[in-house]
């Protein structure tokens, strides 16, 4: 990492919105040759610092250099000009095209007659040659490759410009191990060759197996500049919340040791099961249990949450509810009996971006109602108010349209919807999924908050540690059924879980 003058150096930048100051005197430098994080909780301004950096947002007062000379970047053709790229979460190519035109998409090598195709496609290979992709064939059609080498193209076409700052924004959020692993290969050769890299992520194993360097924010705030090796992950956490850390570890003791008599069960699904989705399964939850539901990707999850939903209708099975056989065929049906389902796609099934957090909050309760029955304004605020307290929804403007929350709080915003049809049965499929660690913590301290209070939860987590953090049985599956059903206890961690997903099955030792 070089330690002289920062490529990047961002001085006492503020930007506010109506009603919030986003960032409020933060400084920022990166340096050539680095990989550099930043990281804070959902609403800490890391999203308006890069867009400040980017010449989406203008800044209100403050400084941006480039090499040291101050630039004014009004737009994206700025940045991109003083030799800044992005490549965002959602790759933003073209998949009609071949990998080649998507590479040097509008830097086409052109000749007396308009393009010259080969020399384009040389280029092209050129290109993903300096990354260590020289293995793809650039004719080949972009929407052949998987979502993780998509995203390497797209790195490689940001660097065909020869940027001198690459912003990686949750590029990982969508890859499995070894997919991370070659992004990361890719991020320490670009690194090497002196390109200044700046790295979001909300996975800290990620965080510290890449980065060189981090800077924390909160409340919109400069916090700190750090050495990644010389910052612990606990104080890390502490200095992004602004308190002590211990609380969210205390919480997997406290659901752990609740584990009083057996209570009745809300729930009993038999041989539930939709073909080419879920084998017969057999499900049951009790009153005031939180069942987590665990397996890679693929395993099953969310096809059996479907189905306990009604969200799919399974074509085997039985389900009886309070006692009684039930038929929950539909999202209506499901509801009609105080079953809530928070989807795992908030962007396509959760949040509806067009409307305010106020509308946001109380759909579910007017559709349960029913739209010729609507919310009086009064009823409206009860509910409002209530879960943008409880839950520390922030900004708590009921007004502000929801795309303009960070991805945390419209998370909040979704569960408190949810709540608001006060469920017996709540089932969360990824509620803390791209999320910083402050709102995870709120939202697993709500989760087991909601047990305690008598609520049956079914949670879905890629993190196994949060299953296993929250849960007091853990439902195993792979292949699309259930291999196991675990007790939760001190002697069950990650490490348990993934060896029973090894040896697709369990021992009679801890098996429900």
């Amino acid at each position: 990492m070089a330690t002289s003058l920062p490529i990047v150096e961002m001085k006492d930048i503020s930007i506010s919105f109506p009603g919030v100051k986003a960032l409020d005197g933060v400084d920022f430098r990166l340096y050539q040759g680095e990989v550099h994080t930043l990281m804070g909780e959902n609403g800490a301004g890391k999203s308006t610092l890069i867009k400040a950096l980017t010449g989406v947002y203008k800044i209100d007062s403050g400084q941006i250099l480039i090499s040291g000379e101050e630039r004014r970047l009004t737009g994206t053709a700025d940045a991109q000009a003083a030799g800044i790229a992005t490549v965002y979460q959602e790759v933003n190519l073209c998949a009609n095209l071949t990998i080649g035109e998507n590479v040097m998409l509008g830097h086409e090598v052109r000749g007396p007659f308009g393009i010259n195709w080969r020399a384009t496609y040389r280029a092209a290979t050129e290109a993903l040659k300096g990354l260590g992709l020289d293995h793809l064939d650039p004719r080949q059609p972009l929407s052949s490759l998987s979502l993780a080498v998509q995203q390497l193209v797209a790195i490689s076409r940001a660097m065909v410009t020869k940027s001198k700052v690459l912003i990686l924004d949750e590029p990982t959020s969508s890859l499995d191990a070894n997919e991370v692993e070659n992004l990361f290969t890719v991020m320490r050769r670009l690194r090497d060759q002196g390109v200044a890299i700046l790295f979001v992520s909300h996975f800290l194993d990620q965080v510290y197996a890449i980065s060189d360097r981090l800077t924390v924010l909160r409340n919109g705030k400069y916090e700190g500049e750090y050495l990644t090796r010389e910052l612990d992950r606990t104080a890390l956490i502490s200095k992004m919340i602004g308190k002590d850390f211990a609380t969210l570890k205390s919480l997997g003791r406290e659901r752990q040791e609740h584990h009083g008599e057996p209570r009745e069960p809300l729930l009993t699904a038999t041989d539930l099961g939709r073909k080419g989705s879920i084998e017969p399964t057999d499900v049951e939850l009790r009153r005031g249990e939180v069942l987590g539901f665990a397996g890679l990707l693929g395993s099953g999850r969310t096809e059996l949450a479907r189905l306990l939903y009604g969200a799919d209708k399974p074509d085997s099975g039985t389900v009886v509810l309070r006692g009684k056989k039930t038929d929950l065929s539909t999202p209506a049906a499901a509801l009609a009996n105080r079953i809530a389902f928070s989807s795992e796609n908030r962007r396509d099934e959760g949040i509806i971006r067009d409307l305010s957090v106020r509308e946001n909050l109380i759909l579910a309760v007017q559709a349960k109602r029913g739209w010729f029955r609507p919310l009086g304004k009064k009823e409206q605020d009860e509910i409002v108010g209530k879960y943008l307290k409880e839950l520390n929804v922030r900004p708590a403007d009921p007004e502000r349209a929801i795309r303009n929350l960070s991805g945390g709080n419209q998370q909040k915003v979704l569960l408190g919807r949810w709540l608001a049809t006060k469920p017996d049965l709540l089932i969360l499929d990824e509620p803390t999924r791209g999320i910083d660690v402050g709102a995870k913590a709120e939202i697993q301290a709500t989760v087991a908050a909601l047990a305690e209070e008598g609520v049956s939860i079914v949670f879905i987590s890629s993190e196994l540690e949060e299953v296993v953090r929250l849960s007091d049985r853990i439902l195993v599956l792979k292949d699309h059924r259930k291999i196991a059903e675990l007790d939760n206890g001190p002697e069950i961690t990650a490490e348990t879980i993934v060896a029973v997903i090894a040896e697709e099955g369990v021992t009679e030792e801890g098996a429900a």
